[in-house]
């Protein structure tokens, strides 16, 4: 038996009882995270390199770069994914997720939550309602508006697909582990949230790149004012 190894190990056990932490849990699944997260802190990665570092090329525009050809690989899975089935489209199943976990939204609502245009985006909810995909009601909270249900053809066709989404959104995953996966879950939701608040101010296209700029400086502007 390797003693020393017990050793540590009950000196480690002792360290983290001793932490006074509340964020773990007082078990083996707590204890993990505790040493995962005490590993991370105590160590300094040095910076990943990439296509045209050293000739000036930033970070900021390699992950513009790559974000882009993500989304492009991700369609390209999708595409696969609905071949030879009654769908037209990667949106058409995406609309159709969407309005399965949001039932009774507004047309707009889930045009928003896709990140389309408006034509862009009715062109495909009224392809899912010729479909018999989905389906308009009125509104219960007010009579005058409509809002989106999908019905049961439509959970049953896209039941009839899931299988094959399923292994497209797994090959998009790619070979991550699931700690990469759970920080780039975190990362992904940082600049979700980031842009979503631009998206939603609907900024004309010749203004949208001088407004954002401006609205990101405004902080530091401030603060140099008061200085």
């Amino acid at each position: 038996m390797n003693y020393q190894l017990v050793k540590d190990l009950m000196d480690l056990s002792y360290e983290f009882e001793t932490s006074n932490s509340d964020r773990y849990s007082q078990n083996i699944e707590g204890f993990k995270e505790w040493i995962c997260d005490s590993h991370k802190a105590g160590r300094k990665d040095a910076d990943p390199e990439w296509q045209g570092k050293q000739t000036g090329r930033s970070a900021e525009s390699i992950i513009a770069t790559s974000i882009v050809h993500m989304s492009r690989f991700g369609k390209t899975y999708f595409k696969a994914a609905i071949h030879g089935s009654a769908f037209s489209t990667p949106d058409d199943v995406i609309y159709l997720i969407t309005l399965k976990f949001n039932p009774s939204i507004s047309k707009m609502e889930l045009i928003k939550k896709n990140v389309h245009e408006k034509p862009a985006g009715m062109q495909i909810i009224n392809r899912l309602i010729s479909q018999g995909w989905i389906k308009q009601t009125s509104s219960k909270a007010d009579k005058r508006s409509k809002v989106l249900h999908i019905t049961t053809h439509g959970l049953h066709t896209l039941d009839i697909l899931l299988v094959k989404i399923r292994q497209a959104t797994e090959i998009v995953s790619g070979d991550l582990m699931h700690n990469e996966k759970m920080d780039l879950i975190r990362l992904l939701n940082k600049l979700d949230n980031f842009h979503g608040k631009i998206y939603d101010q609907q900024l004309e296209t010749d203004k949208l790149l001088a407004e954002v700029l401006k609205q990101q400086k405004m902080p530091d502007s401030s603060a140099s004012k008061a200085n």
